[in-house]
């Protein structure tokens, strides 16, 4: 209630009490002149008491409006800061893989290169090899028709022609006939030998010299590879640099765990779901304590530790350097060669029986669907992708979809 509207209120009271007073004393009714005073005086004060109390609460409840209005602005900004911050994390997660598929790409590339360089090398060496033992040929061959050339000359001295005119010595004449015969047909035979050496000799070169060449273009594409390997290295560590920024609540890391896990069991199941049973893989289930860990190095975490709140690792998480050889722990089939959010680059093998093995977070993959590996073949390359910050593998052994601790199997 304004101020203006009490001083009329109270105007009104002081003229109604002079009202009451004047027919109080014009009936001579002094005897309740007294409670009339006392009413109209109550008046007086219980009306602007109450009029200040509504002014009190009708401020206060301004107030709490303005709270409310506030705290609900204050939730509309939060939830748009949340809004965003997962919408750029999506974003960075989406570039991630992007960074990873693209350092896999090129790491493969160099991979490929490594392995051509060393059987071209191997190639150049068996070639130099050849080439030293032709020439060696070659200059045996020479000496050995210089002889025969030597012999004929010495043996020329007698003209042939008259050797046939004469008749006086008819033996010796077909004795030499013969020997001339003969020596024509072993001089011939090592030309024709020495005429086939200088030609694998021609070719032997012309072979090495290629080998050669491509050798040397195979160092530079993997120069170039290199560049570009650093390059899209130094995009990755910019991603991961802006996705630490965004800091998540121990709730929020708890629900990613568990969503990337949720992917990885619908994936398996997925898997199990199209796996065509092979006869000659028989699964892993007498091999307990036999196999090779798919990788040598340090255990990071170990199978059953905790891993964020309730959740527990359901594998092993292995330190190893970059681009070292993952190889698979026993034979079986390609099922899932591909990224996978918070697993990166991963690979899944079917060895039969229900029994998978899974190799995580590579640099590159070496093998795609449905190829057969062997035991201990190479399948990856080690890496920190799905978001790592450091080098490592992550390796599981699954039965049926659960999993097994790895140490039971792995020696």
């Amino acid at each position: 209630m304004a101020i203006s509207d009490i001083l009329v209120f109270n105007f009104l009271s002081l003229s109604i009490a002079s009202l009451f007073i004047d027919t109080y004393l014009s009936s001579k009714h002094f005897q309740q002149l007294g409670a009339a005073s006392l009413f109209i005086v109550s008046l007086l004060f219980a009306f602007p008491a109450h009029a200040e109390q509504n002014k009190r609460n009708e401020s206060t409840q301004q107030q709490n409006r303005a709270k409310l209005s506030d705290v609900q602005q204050a939730i509309a900004t939060q939830e748009s800061n949340i809004f965003d911050t997962n919408k750029q994390r999506s974003n960075l997660e989406r570039q991630l893989k992007t960074d990873d598929l693209a350092i896999a790409k090129v790491a493969k590339a160099i991979n490929d290169i490594e392995v051509k360089l060393s059987n071209t090398q191997v190639k150049i060496a068996t070639l130099a090899r050849e080439k030293q033992q032709l020439t060696i040929a070659k200059k045996k061959q020479e000496r050995l028709l210089a002889q025969q050339l030597r012999a004929a000359y010495t043996t020329g001295q007698h003209d042939y022609l008259k050797l046939l005119l004469n008749q006086n010595q008819s033996d010796k004449i077909q004795r030499t006939i013969s020997y001339y015969q003969y020596l024509n047909q072993a001089r011939t035979k090592e030309i024709d030998k020495f005429q086939a050496t200088i030609t694998k000799l021609l070719q032997v070169n012309t072979e090495h010299q290629e080998q050669v060449t491509y050798l040397q273009q195979l160092k530079a594409e993997q120069l170039q590879q290199g560049t570009q390997l650093r390059t899209s290295k130094k995009q990755r560590s910019k991603t991961l640099s802006k996705l630490s920024r965004k800091l998540l609540s121990s709730q929020q890391q708890l629900n990613k765990l568990k969503a990337e896990e949720n992917n990885l069991n619908q994936a398996l199941h997925k898997l199990a779901a199209i796996i065509q049973a092979e006869i000659d893989l028989t699964g892993l289930s007498k091999l307990k304590r036999k196999l090779s860990w798919p990788v040598k190095g340090r255990m990071l975490h170990r199978f059953g530790s905790r891993k964020q709140g309730y959740l527990k690792w359901k594998g092993v998480l292995i330190s190893a350097p970059i681009s070292r050889q993952v190889q698979t722990i026993h034979n079986g089939t390609v099922l899932f060669s591909d990224w996978l959010k918070g697993y990166g680059l991963l690979t899944v093998i079917d060895h039969g029986n229900g029994y998978m093995s899974l190799y995580a977070h590579n640099q590159t993959l070496l093998k795609a669907v449905g190829d057969r590996v062997e035991t201990g073949e190479p399948i990856a390359l080690v890496g920190q992708s799905g978001g790592q910050d450091q080098s490592g593998l992550y390796f599981e052994i699954r039965h049926r979809g659960k999993a097994l601790n790895p140490k039971l199997w792995c020696k």
